[in-house]
């Protein structure tokens, strides 16, 4: 039987305004214990991109970085079994407790989903009513992954724009 996966605990600046909700991270991010661990994944690239920073390698102070900025992130799902790296085979999923985590932090007025997994899961586990005052947005995926509507990273950029509204 394979071992459940567990995600990470949520990175949080001291007041957050915008939430970054993926699905669940991936092998190679697990492996390294690190959000957006896969170096293919655009995650970093994207936020780089829309601050005009220059990339930064180190984890720590890319954490930092996100901090500074007013960025959470966490994910929708805190255990679930997958095989392999896959959105499509999450089974058993079980989301993080993500009312009390906005609770504790009133300063988010943006949840924003990086991909279809991580809105749908949202979706089907909280109502938008339990998040009074929070705008929730689906962004499209920042992983390596071609889905169906991978967009150009240019275009992934242009979309991820939306969340400098809310900073």
């Amino acid at each position: 039987m394979q071992k459940k996966l567990s995600s990470f605990a949520p990175v949080l600046p001291t007041n957050p305004k915008v939430l970054i909700l993926g699905s669940m991270p991936g092998g190679k991010s697990l492996e390294k214990q690190e959000y957006y661990g896969n170096p293919r994944n655009h995650f970093w690239k994207i936020l780089f991109k829309l601050f005009q920073q220059s990339p930064i390698e180190n984890y720590e102070e890319k954490l930092r970085f996100v901090k500074g900025k007013g960025i959470a992130l966490w994910d929708t799902i805190g255990k679930c079994y997958r095989e392999g790296s896959l959105d499509a085979n999450i089974v058993d999923e079980e989301p993080n407790n993500i009312i009390e985590l906005t609770e504790n932090f009133p300063s988010i007025k943006l949840i924003a989903c990086n991909g279809g997994k991580a809105y749908e899961t949202f979706k089907r586990n909280f109502s938008q009513g339990q998040f009074a005052g929070i705008d929730v947005i689906k962004l499209p995926s920042t992983s390596p992954i071609p889905g169906r509507y991978t967009k150009t990273f240019d275009g992934k950029v242009e979309e991820w724009k939306k969340i400098l509204d809310y900073l």
